[in-house]
């Protein structure tokens, strides 16, 4: 287990990398003893520091809920990391969002919907707790609505001398890859509708690079908010009133440069329609 001074450091240089946009060569390869508690203990360091300097958290993020990049990661569940206020981005139906290329390092474009919660969740052993299930999940939400994760690399995907992929240890670490939230759309009651089948299209630039189901997302979005707030219980942390939980990506992530615009297309729930500038 990495001690208290080695998490501090490798959230500082986590810190420093996303004010430089310089990334970070990969902690895995650094330390070989690495484990996915050192990794979330980091993780939990560096949003500590965000918050410290005047950020707020205002959700989660699961990831790695296909079963394919889970084999891709070897591992057999997801991961999840911490949305911020920072990295919060607000379409509008009438005009295309911009948002700031500067803003990240390499960034990739996510489809999937975000649950917002009207009451907490708090799994096991926590005050009031238990395990949740996906029941419990839609009745504590108040609306699910479209959502763009935009995913980004702090610690490098690919190392800069073997070119070896980072390890599922990096990417827990670096906040499980996220960056930024682009929500804007319509909002649904979950009774309204069948989640597994809320599909989308994603264009860039006009050109349709990924349509998928939410059903991609372990077979039923809510799925993974039941996991998460299960998942948070030992760290005594929940998912309180008010929070987005991004229920994990139908698609595979597009990546995004300056100048390219993206269209979002959710059918009955609306578009988000954003460009990178």
């Amino acid at each position: 287990m990495f001690s208290a001074e080695l998490i501090e450091q490798l959230a500082q240089e986590l810190d420093a990398s996303e004010k430089s946009r310089q990334q970070v060569e990969h902690f895995s390869k650094r330390f070989p003893g690495m484990t996915i508690e050192d990794g979330y203990r980091v993780s939990r360091a560096w949003v500590s520091m965000q918050i410290a300097a005047g950020r707020k958290v205002i959700g989660h993020k699961i990831g790695l809920t296909s079963r394919a990049m889970q084999m891709a990661s070897q591992i057999d569940e997801p991961d999840y990391g911490t949305l911020l206020d920072s990295m919060l981005y607000t379409a509008t139906p009438v005009e295309v969002l911009a948002i700031p290329a500067s803003n990240f390092i390499a960034p990739r474009v996510e489809v999937e919907l975000a649950f917002v919660l009207k009451s907490p969740l708090r799994g096991p052993g926590l005050e009031g707790g238990k395990e949740v299930t996906i029941e419990d999940v839609l009745a504590a939400t108040e609306f699910v609505t479209p959502a763009i994760e935009i995913i980004d690399s702090r610690i490098e995907q690919f190392d800069r001398h073997t070119k070896v992929m980072r390890k599922v240890f990096d990417t827990i670490s670096d906040n499980a890859a996220n960056a930024g939230i682009v929500v804007g759309a319509r909002r649904a009651a979950p009774a309204s509708m069948d989640l597994p089948w809320c599909g989308a299209i994603l264009r860039q630039n006009g050109v349709v690079e990924e349509t998928g189901l939410a059903a991609g997302v372990q077979g039923h979005p809510a799925i993974g908010v039941a996991w998460l707030a299960n998942k948070l219980a030992p760290w005594g942390e929940s998912l309180e009133a008010g929070q987005i939980v991004l229920a994990g990506s139908f698609t595979r992530p597009v990546a995004a440069k300056a100048g390219d615009e993206f269209e979002a297309d959710y059918g009955l729930l609306g578009k988000l329609c954003f460009k990178f500038v």
